[in-house]
């Protein structure tokens, strides 16, 4: 017997700044992912779209197989020994869009779908959340919009979350460049201990960005954009960084700061605005000689089963 199931992931956006590890927004490039369950034994992937650069990586070890194991585990069920998953992605790969946390909801949400094993949406953040060590891609990502995540040992599932408000006027501008970032280099980078007076200003700059991103106020979102956390330990690792920066806010935005731990920019400002800040930061990178997409983003609904 055999059974199939079909899901839309999109990607997300985190940190924005002062939210680190904490902060995720999903924005709308999509992962399509399918599962049959059943046939010859033997786990088998076929990838299309970006997906197509990981080339004959093992089924075994990718992101969706992973998240399959880990909702089986969540129920105590068992691994079937028969799965063949189709994924098509225009997620860009290692660019601090997502795009391994897409991998992990997929898989998490085919295994629920195609073997009934009735997880809650709250069991989907907290599978992803648990393996990734941090919840800002996968909240958003399971739950759709802007999201503030955080571990709670007062939750059964061992994080809290609500959805955050962006204002309507509020514009999300993308500088993608065509070279990638290691996540594991970009945590390696940081440090250990910051000073008070860091982790103080720290915490002032994520509540101006809470409360930036409800009102849209532009001294707010341009202080809580300008991080203190990670961003000045990450970015010398990726080229040109601050001209980028500086490219977006000189075309109107409000600031820009690494999308997850890049190499992506993200820029706030306003919609009018939003188009020419990206293009600012293509043309920054340009004279880099680095070459880069400008993209205007927008909130994404949740992913959903199909």
């Amino acid at each position: 017997m055999t059974a199939s199931a079909r899901v839309r992931v999109p990607c997300s956006t985190s940190n924005l700044g002062a939210g680190f590890d904490c902060v995720g927004v999903a924005l709308d490039r999509w992962l399509d992912a399918e599962v049959v369950v059943g046939g010859a034994p033997g786990v088998t992937i076929e990838r299309a779209g970006t997906l197509a650069t990981l080339g004959d990586y093992p089924a075994a070890d990718d992101y969706v197989m992973e998240g399959f194991r880990a909702a089986c585990a969540r129920r105590g069920a068992d691994v079937p020994n028969a799965l063949a998953f189709v994924m098509r992605s225009d997620i860009p790969v290692a660019r601090g869009l997502g795009s391994s946390a897409a991998s992990l909801v997929a898989g998490a949400l085919l295994a629920d779908a195609a073997l009934g094993l009735g997880l809650s949406r709250d069991d989907h953040v907290a599978i992803g959340s648990d393996i990734e060590g941090h919840p800002d891609n996968v909240a958003p990502i399971v739950l759709g919009g802007a999201v503030l995540a955080v571990p709670s040992a007062l939750s059964p599932n061992g994080w809290a979350w609500t959805a955050l408000d962006v204002h309507p006027s509020l514009g999300i501008a993308l500088g993608i460049p065509d070279f990638e970032t290691s996540t594991r280099e970009m945590r390696a980078a940081l440090p250990d201990a910051l000073p008070r007076r860091d982790a103080v200003l720290a915490a002032g700059k994520a509540a101006a960005l809470v409360r930036g991103l409800a009102t849209g106020d532009p001294a707010l979102l341009a202080h809580a954009l300008d991080d203190v956390l990670h961003v000045p330990y990450r970015r010398a690792l990726v080229r040109g960084y601050d001209a980028v920066v500086a490219a977006a806010r000189a075309a109107g935005a409000f600031g820009a700061t690494l999308s997850g731990s890049g190499s992506t920019v993200l820029a706030l400002a306003p919609t009018a605005r939003a188009a020419a800040a990206g293009e600012a930061m293509r043309r920054a990178w340009e004279s880099f000689g680095v070459g880069a997409e400008a993209a205007v983003a927008r909130l994404a609904p949740a992913a959903v089963v199909r």
